[in-house]
């Protein structure tokens, strides 16, 4: 390794010692010198002055005095210091014009009301917190169909905590949950009032506590997510919210089946709808919170009753047989 890419290796700020260079220049200190060879595992030593050849032996390195090493890196260190007040001063001299402008035309100095909660410990102890001070309702939104029997198990507490307060809950499923049966008896579990609406397709996961903060996702795993407290923002989310709660079928405490209309049930117009748009099935399934083989099932129940032997053949039957009209008007 050339001795280039080992103070690469090796590099940390000369405001600290390294256990290396201390272990190192301790041995010179104690015995005089050290081989040339073993201050290549402490480069520092040398770039810091602590260590230098030895005029009688070139293989051999010789340690500064400690009373007289200090006082010269902290002379460095002053040097820096008053550079960076010389720099400050600068930058405050060329500012001081400006901040006479006028600023009623510039934007906030940060975002106010978001805050990007990082890790799912994070975001999970977030929306507890926020939720243990809710007095009025919570409103969520759970896409993909089933729930992990962890995050049901952490919601349970937080979510009787809340309702034994005289909150009300709503949430926003997809309609493959209504076969999930953790999600199913997690709610049965709950006393309270409670209400549980599906959909065929909803947004991406959705907190809102009274109103007035509200957790979304911020990457696509969710292990980053934004807390939002800004007024117009948190009431655009509960308006879509309960757009989408009108539209939706009720699930809990009491399920309504949405009918069959000319045969094709509710999951086949809406896989009927995306294949029209040009949807893969992977695609479809990921927007119904289907797995893709049992998306893959219902396209082909969909082309049996519609009579149909090929996938080009089966976007033609839909439009010709007037299923996602009659959906309109039903809905």
């Amino acid at each position: 390794m050339s001795s280039r890419e080992n103070r690469e290796l090796h590099a940390h700020g000369d405001e600290e010692m390294c256990e290396a260079g201390m272990s190192l220049y301790s041995r010179a200190l104690r015995e005089g010198s050290v081989l040339g060879v073993d201050g290549e595992a402490a480069p520092c030593l040398l770039d810091y002055g602590l260590l230098h050849p030895d005029v009688d032996d070139a293989k051999r390195l010789v340690p500064t005095a400690p009373a007289v090493a200090l006082p010269r890196l902290l002379r460095a260190f002053d040097e820096r210091i008053a550079e960076e007040r010389r720099r400050e001063a600068r930058l405050a001299d060329s500012f001081e014009s400006l901040m006479r402008i006028d600023g009623r035309n510039t934007a906030p100095a940060e975002p106010t009301g978001i805050t990007v909660l990082n890790g799912l410990d994070r975001i999970n102890s977030a929306i507890t917190e926020a939720m243990a001070d809710a007095s009025t309702e919570l409103l969520t939104v759970q896409p993909g169909g089933a729930r992990p029997l962890k995050a049901l198990a952490i919601a349970l507490p937080r979510d009787q905590a809340l309702l034994d307060r005289g909150c009300r809950m709503r949430t926003l499923y997809q309609h493959t949950t209504r076969h999930a049966l953790p999600v199913v008896a997690h709610y049965e579990r709950l006393r309270g009032d409670v209400e549980v609406r599906t959909l065929d397709e909803i947004t991406e996961r959705l907190v809102v506590v009274d109103g007035a903060v509200a957790f979304i996702p911020a990457k696509r795993d969710r292990s980053i997510a934004l807390e939002l407290r800004h007024p117009a923002l948190v009431d655009y989310l509960v308006t879509v919210f309960d757009r989408l709660w009108r539209l939706a079928t009720p699930m809990y405490p009491e399920a309504v089946h949405p009918p069959s209309l000319n045969g094709i049930t509710p999951r086949q117009h809406a896989i009927a709808a995306l294949l029209v748009e040009g949807h893969t099935d992977a695609a479809i399934a990921d927007r119904l919170g289907l797995n893709i083989r049992t998306a893959r099932v219902h396209i082909a129940k969909l082309a049996a009753t519609l009579g149909s032997e090929s996938r080009a053949q089966l976007g033609y039957l839909i439009g010709r047989s007037g299923i996602l009209e009659s959906r309109h008007r039903e809905s």
